[in-house]
């Protein structure tokens, strides 16, 4: 197998133990089993379990960030729907990152990254607040509720999302961003609006 190959493989398989057993509760060995390799070789590769972790969280907050850079380049009233569906799209691109990020606050705070990690998480969550705030003050979203109360809500029902939304033909990433968007946004009584229920053209 090439190195680069192999190197995939190392990272793929940390991630997926990492989201199942934790960081601290996946072992060297519990990888170089994953992959079929003795422990020992996995250090041809990275130079410590906490290396392919930092590795794992730091591209996944880098893809976050640039995606979330271009969502803050389009006009004002579509931020939301982009924002959501960026975060859902980065989520795919990076299997199992956002759950390792999520579950492991304290294990990371070890990380050689972390201060990177830190900074990256801030600025994540001042993109949402700028955009939840731009809303209220337009007068598009609720000025009765804290923007804090809404990023808090909307956050955690995109990041949790992810352990149970499998996409299908009728209802892909794309339109399943536009639903969460219009329960926050137009609610569920069956007076408010109409969900998308099928493939955006």
């Amino acid at each position: 197998m090439e190195w680069s190959d192999r190197h995939t493989l190392i990272f793929e398989t940390a991630a997926e133990l990492f989201a199942a057993k934790g960081i601290a509760g996946t072992s060297v060995r519990d990888i170089a089993d994953g992959v079929g390799v003795l422990s020992g070789s996995l250090y041809h590769y990275f130079a410590s379990k906490d290396a392919i972790a930092d590795a794992i969280i730091t591209r996944y907050l880098d893809d976050l960030q640039r995606r979330y850079a271009e969502v803050l380049q389009l006009p004002e009233e579509e931020r939301l729907r982009a924002l959501v569906h960026q975060s859902l799209l980065a989520s795919e691109a990076n299997p199992h990152a956002s759950e390792i990020y999520q579950n492991n606050a304290t294990y990371m705070k070890n990380l050689a990254g972390y201060p990177m990690i830190r900074d990256a998480a801030k600025v994540s969550r001042r993109v949402w607040m700028q955009i939840i705030e731009d809303g209220v003050a337009s007068d598009r979203f609720r000025s009765d509720l804290p923007p804090e109360t809404i990023y808090g809500l909307l956050r955690d029902a995109v990041w949790l999302s992810q352990r149970w939304f499998t996409p299908t033909p009728e209802v892909d990433r794309s339109v399943f961003a536009d639903q969460l968007v219009s329960v926050f946004v137009d609610g569920i009584g069956s007076g408010m609006g109409k969900s998308p229920r099928g493939p955006r053209r």
